[in-house]
């Protein structure tokens, strides 16, 4: 049976070199935020980003049990930043009789800060469309993410560099 692994790590913790990873290890299909927003929006959201971002993760997983049903896994690779998400996510696919597995990807703050800078660089450089790390995002993520509690039960992955 189809299952959908969930990916949770904070921005720049390496989650979507990981998911790329898994795609080939069970045969399934990337669904992200990031991607809808950078071909879509080109990441120009602004002050509506939370409320978009919300909406593409709402279709995103009407769209991954549409998937599974067909028989593929999925693989969703955004954040779930807070226990709180991760929670009602975990409920919302348990509701559906959908097989699922928390992903944590773990990273030190060494690689954290080196992934960040090399990000930054290739944005200014315009090597790549994904959106830049500045500090008030990095305040955000401080101030909201929550690292996985051993009662969640996931899959660690440290990030080596």
């Amino acid at each position: 049976m189809a299952k959908v692994m969930l990916i949770c790590g904070k921005i720049c913790s390496g989650k979507t070199f990981y998911s790329k990873s898994l795609l080939k290890k069970y045969n399934a299909v990337l669904l992200s935020c990031d991607e809808i927003e950078s071909q879509i929006f080109h990441h120009s959201l602004g002050e509506k980003h939370d409320i978009v971002a919300a909406d593409i993760k709402k279709y995103l997983h009407k769209k991954a049990i549409d998937i599974i049903s067909a028989g593929c896994n999925v693989v969703l690779d955004w954040g779930f930043w807070t226990k709180a998400e991760r929670t009602d996510v975990s409920d919302y696919y348990r509701s559906h009789g959908i097989e699922y597995e928390w992903h944590y990807v773990d990273v030190t703050d060494d690689i954290w800060k080196r992934n960040i800078e090399s990000r930054n660089e290739a944005v200014t450089s315009g090597k790549s469309d994904d959106y830049y790390v500045d500090d008030g995002l990095l305040n955000k993520v401080n101030s909201l993410f929550e690292i996985p509690s051993p009662d969640e039960k996931v899959i660690r992955h440290i990030n080596k560099g």
